[in-house]
């Protein structure tokens, strides 16, 4: 009887331990894929590692997808939120609109869906936000970086005003295609998220 009580102890406590534990979700594009990287040596990785280290049991799911645009992450979004339930979603996506053409506004009301989507699923939502090189235009440029403070104001999430902040326009830290962050600047993409990140854990 003694043992029979001490597995069911440990099965309640291991139960315990699952439920404290969340699932983050990265819903994003080929900057939170890996594209062109072994993608052990991404920031999402190196997340994942760090949460380890510093005590935190939270699964880390990648469902980011190289050339993925807002529409195709809200498109995805219902089917990943049924399947793993998480307790905070990173939102990294916009930039390949951007690299599009897309209109900012169309971009702003898909952010604030899959913010809807995901905070009526029980989830806190992060969002990384994104900037665009000076050569698409002044007008552009500023009405695409501008999408991601309305609504973060908003919806009143938290928002990382530039996920490649110190990396972008640094070439010793961009793959040769000049879009895409080297293995290098992974470490630097997690600590501009992480401030932002670890609160919501």
């Amino acid at each position: 009887m003694r043992v029979w009580f001490l597995s069911a102890g440990l099965a309640l406590m291991c139960m315990a331990q699952n439920a404290a534990a969340g699932t983050v979700l990265i819903v994003g594009d080929s900057i939170s894929a890996g594209f062109g990287l072994d993608t052990r040596l991404g920031w999402v990785s190196l997340l994942e590692q760090r949460l380890k280290r510093e005590g935190f049991d939270d699964k880390v799911i990648n469902a980011s997808i190289s050339g993925d645009t807002s529409a195709g992450g809200q498109a995805r979004l219902p089917a990943l939120l049924a399947e793993h339930k998480p307790q905070l979603v990173i939102l990294e996506l916009g930039g390949n609109d951007g690299l599009r053409g897309m209109q900012p506004t169309q971009l702003q009301q898909n952010l604030a869906s899959m913010i809807d989507s995901s905070r009526a699923s029980g989830a806190k939502v992060l969002l990384l936000g994104m900037q665009l090189p000076p050569n698409y235009g002044k007008r552009y440029t500023e009405a695409f970086a501008e999408v991601y403070t309305k609504v973060a104001d908003e919806k009143k999430i938290p928002l990382v005003p530039f996920f490649l902040d110190g990396v972008g326009g640094h070439p010793d830290l961009m793959q040769a295609d000049g879009l895409h962050p080297a293995a290098g600047a992974q470490d630097k993409l997690l600590e501009n998220v992480w401030p932002a990140l670890k609160p919501l854990l």
